[in-house]
């Protein structure tokens, strides 16, 4: 320790193999300590970090996983793929992990890996990866805290948050005074617009989206061609602008019909504006986001779609519309 950074490869190499050995024989404290030590190393032996890293007592592994620079991205995942839950937990410390970890880690994680991960700053999330994180976050308000934070958190994936939250919230309330479930249901849905709304005013991108979408719309420019380009480039705010004024309904019930899990809604706006089942199959394909057994179903929404009659969806869409004025004037 005192020489690193001193070293030639070819001594490193000579003590990895010396400790190599030595390691393979102490008891489990003595590698717990020596393992700390040699975490802070920058160029410690490969095979010994590793063999520290994948020790299955966590009290051996977890220094070195949360700080061992040695430790490259694909051994990383393969320790997340293999080992306990209190080595994922040391991995999701680390002060930076790239998207493959963190795919592994929100996959196998239980809730305080889920967590850890979630408030890891130098964390890098896929698409895939931040949608799982939080479809798990429902039911534990303190990881909805953590993600909602987050300063990379896509749009349509914070809107998701927002509609669990308030899912959550309202469960709770209703069962601690089932009497006043209405009240309560009218209460929360105004508060989870409100909030919504807050986040599309501090968005620049649904700003750049909403003005260039109302421009197209101002010049009879925006058809079903447009929102369809929109839905197929997975453009979320542009497709929640455009079929808000297509429908003639608030952002905000667009933005909740394309991030819940059930497509009726979608399906009965789709249709009550006379859009193709090409139009509608990428609405339905931009909800489903990575879900791919919401898209295996897109046959079953296919015959849903075209056993709606026009009328009757055209009817629910006037609902929609009456009801969110209804609650507008309330709040007025």
């Amino acid at each position: 320790m005192l020489g690193s950074g001193k070293f030639t490869d070819e001594q490193i190499d000579l003590f990895d193999d010396v400790m190599g050995k030595l390691v393979a024989g102490i008891e489990i404290a003595a590698r717990a300590t020596f393992g700390s030590r040699l975490s802070m190393a920058p160029d410690a032996p490969r095979k010994v970090i590793r063999a520290l890293a994948f020790d299955d007592a966590v009290e051996v592994a977890a220094p070195v996983l949360t700080h061992s620079v040695r430790l490259d991205d694909a051994t990383l995942v393969e320790n997340a793929e293999t080992k306990s839950q209190g080595h994922l937990l040391a991995i999701s410390g680390r002060s930076t992990l790239v998207e493959t970890v963190t795919d592994v880690l929100v996959t196998r994680g239980n809730h305080p890996v889920l967590a850890r991960t979630a408030a890891n700053r130098g964390a890098k999330f896929s698409s895939s990866g931040m949608s799982t994180l939080v479809k798990r976050a429902q039911d534990h308000s303190d990881l909805v805290l953590c993600i909602w934070s987050r300063p990379d958190i896509p749009r349509h994936d914070l809107v998701r948050l927002f509609a669990q939250a308030s899912e959550i919230v309202r469960r709770k309330l209703e069962a601690a005074d089932p009497r006043r479930a209405a009240l309560i249901r009218s209460a929360v849905a105004s508060a989870s617009e409100e909030i919504q709304a807050i986040a599309r005013t501090g968005s620049h991108e649904h700003a750049t989206a909403f003005e260039q979408v109302q421009s197209l719309h101002a010049r009879g420019q925006l058809d079903e061609a447009k929102l369809m380009d929109f839905a197929h480039r997975g453009d979320f705010d542009r497709t929640t602008v455009a079929l808000s004024i297509m429908c003639d309904l608030p952002i905000g019930v667009i933005e909740r019909a394309l991030v819940q899990d059930e497509p009726e809604q979608l399906l009965v706006f789709a249709k009550a504006i006379d859009l193709s089942w090409e139009t509608t199959k990428a609405l339905l394909v931009l909800q489903a986001g990575q879900d791919k057994s919401a898209k295996e179903k897109l046959n079953q929404h296919f015959a849903s779609y075209f056993r709606l009659k026009l009328k009757t969806a055209q009817a629910a869409l006037q609902f929609y519309r009456l009801r969110e004025r209804a609650n507008q004037n309330s709040l007025h």
